[in-house]
């Protein structure tokens, strides 16, 4: 009859650890080759010599237009934002606030269900 090499819990443990541990390195291992042998993957270009340009003036961001009430810092902290994100300030055609009736009428109703 076959008897148990051990009735230890850690022992056990430990042999259970070891062997996932192994079969988490080696799916590792297969993810790495996947990335290395990926002929899909994009060549990467050599690095450029020129430094990198500096950012956009502050001044080429869009005008604040009188009718969206908007400052004129507010608009450049947005059009930097956008720049930073990978857009040129001419790409920037307008800055207005979104649309949001469904918002607005829910919040018109719910305070007039609201007690007071």
């Amino acid at each position: 009859m076959h008897q148990p090499v051990t009735d230890n819990p850690f022992v056990i443990m430990i042999i259970n650890m070891v062997i996932v541990f192994a079969v988490l390195i080696v799916i590792w291992g297969l993810i790495e080759l996947t990335h290395q042998l990926d002929p899909t993957k994009k060549k990467a270009d050599p690095p450029a010599a020129e430094p990198a340009r500096p950012a956009a003036a502050p001044a080429s961001a869009p005008k604040a237009s009188a009718s969206t009430g908007m400052s004129a810092e507010t608009v450049a902290v947005i059009a930097a934002a956008v720049s930073a994100c990978g857009y040129s300030a001419e790409q920037i055609h307008a800055i207005r606030p979104a649309e949001q009736p469904a918002w607005r009428t829910y919040a018109r109703t719910s305070g007039m269900r609201t007690a007071r």
